[in-house]
């Protein structure tokens, strides 16, 4: 089977169509707070049905929380647009209880795009119990449909990095992500699905591994709903310490239908893995490995024995059904075995392993 072209294919996502330039006027670099300078320009583009709300260069202090609107394009400069938490982001919450820098808050049609997002986890005093952290996350994708997010940094996060949650028609590309504190936090993500549907996940550069506290790369989760037919094309994943290279996170609603072909997974205790929690019974079917390279991968705090497999699709105790899971032309190297459990549907074959050196 071919890979796929890196494109929006899955979803079709287009964002916004907005051409109306809407500029912030504040000063960047400075110490000011610069979150109603940009949310009054998202308000203001949103109730004239749409528009783009042009950043330039420079660092804007975020002490808010940016709440995106129907039809709006957030636009920077390039990496050098940095929206950075400042040091009165922690004393307000989100509208769903957390701590994004920018949410879409259901709102649709919008496109989050050319910047740097920088959560400050390495110098706030946010910690690993911190009410709400996990909440919300640094750039939320939230309800909503047709909403994409492209070339993004995120930087710095005390939380998941960049999540699409209960939504639909969502494309997630050229991003990165990177996680490097250490001792400081656990369950940092770096783009984690939940509850949604017909996404791409695509070009994108995860790693997890800067420094210790880093957890999945990329995840497909299931809470409050079905997660099904994603794209995972074309990223480069280094997973963390504490997780995985990705992890099909299994609750009680099924994962099905997602294409995960011609990635690049390493660096993690494990490559591609299903995990199972609080006694789930959810499905898994119809996923699609193909011509992904897992290799090189090493233990680490979720795994501190050394024993980790390129991919580990089943055979853990309580899970539901596995069926329709094909595994074909991937390449394993210094990263164990390719494991498929036998079941409905269930192939595994054309892949190559090998250990020692890569």
């Amino acid at each position: 089977m071919a890979v796929l072209p890196p494109t929006c294919a899955r979803s079709g996502a287009t964002g916004s169509n907005a051409t109306t330039v809407y500029t912030v006027s504040t000063t960047v670099n400075d110490a000011g707070d610069d979150t109603n300078a940009i949310q009054n320009r998202i308000n203001t583009a949103g109730s004239a049905g749409g528009g783009v709300v042009r950043l330039v260069a420079g660092t804007y202090i975020i002490n808010g929380k940016l709440r995106m609107a129907n039809n709006v394009r957030l636009e920077g400069a390039g990496p050098a647009t940095v929206l950075k938490a400042g040091p009165g982001f922690l004393s307000n919450r989100g509208p769903s209880g957390g701590y994004p820098i920018v949410t879409t808050n259901n709102a649709s049609n919008t496109t989050i795009t050319n910047l740097t997002v920088d959560q400050s986890g390495d110098t706030l005093a946010a910690s690993a119990d911190t009410d709400g952290r996990l909440d919300e996350y640094v750039v939320d994708v939230r309800g909503g449909s047709n909403n994409v997010v492209d070339g993004v940094q995120v930087k710095n996060p005390f939380t998941y990095s960049i999540v699409a949650v209960a939504t639909t028609r969502f494309c997630v590309k050229h991003s990165t992500t990177i996680a490097s504190t250490s001792g400081k936090y656990d369950q940092l993500d770096g783009i984690h699905v939940l509850d949604s549907s017909f996404g791409d996940v695509i070009s994108n550069t995860i790693d997890q591994r800067v420094g210790t506290d880093g957890d999945d790369g990329l995840v497909a989760h299931t809470i409050n709903g079905t997660t099904h037919d994603i794209n995972y094309i074309g990223n480069k994943v280094r997973g963390g310490s504490r997780g995985n290279s990705m992890q099909l996170a299994v609750g009680n609603y099924s994962i099905y239908n997602l294409t995960i072909a011609g990635n690049e997974f390493y660096g993690a205790p494990y490559g591609i893995r299903t995990g199972y929690y609080d006694d789930a019974t959810g499905a898994v079917s119809g996923i699609t490995l193909t011509g992904n390279y897992i290799h090189d991968l090493k233990a680490g705090y979720a795994f501190p024995d050394g024993s980790h497999d390129a991919t580990h699709i089943g055979d853990f105790d309580g899970e539901g059904p596995i069926t329709n899971v094909v595994a074909t032309n991937n390449k394993a190297c210094a990263a164990g075995k390719i494991y498929v459990v036998p079941g409905a549907g269930n192939l595994n074959q054309g892949n190559f392993t090998q250990d020692g050196t890569c």
